[in-house]
């Protein structure tokens, strides 16, 4: 299994940028995927996920400026990043986990998920 990001970059506060995770060695499909970021010293946190149902989620720091998608028949993850703030800046990350069992929740935190990118760093300058 292989997740590899792009698309990280320097960037003006207030302006856009789009991440991207290409999929490999998993039915990209059935897996729940997540964009997570990390600065050093602190706590991975997650920023957007996705369902295998097209379900999403976003923490209250990123809502109504990040958006999550993805395209299964190129097995990639997306995250636009819009009106983005100095405190944006991280090591942004996408992580893929397994298909849900029946009755299972789907993940939220980083210790749920099983495969991880590399990441892509983000710098968002004032």
């Amino acid at each position: 299994v292989q997740l590899a990001e792009s698309g990280g970059g320097s960037v003006q506060a207030g302006g856009s940028l789009t991440l991207s995770c290409e999929a490999s060695g998993i039915v990209f499909r059935t897996y729940s995927l997540g964009w997570f970021r990390q600065a050093p010293g602190k706590e991975r946190e997650v920023i957007a996920s996705l369902d295998a149902d097209g379900t999403t989620y976003y923490p209250d720091s990123v809502k109504g400026r990040f958006t999550v998608s993805k395209d299964n028949a190129k097995d990639t993850l997306y995250l636009q990043m819009n009106s983005l703030k100095p405190e944006d800046t991280d090591m942004y990350y996408c992580a893929a986990d397994h298909p849900l069992l029946p009755g299972q929740s789907p993940p939220r935190f980083p210790n749920e998920y099983n495969y991880w990118g590399r990441g892509t760093q983000v710098t968002v300058s004032s």
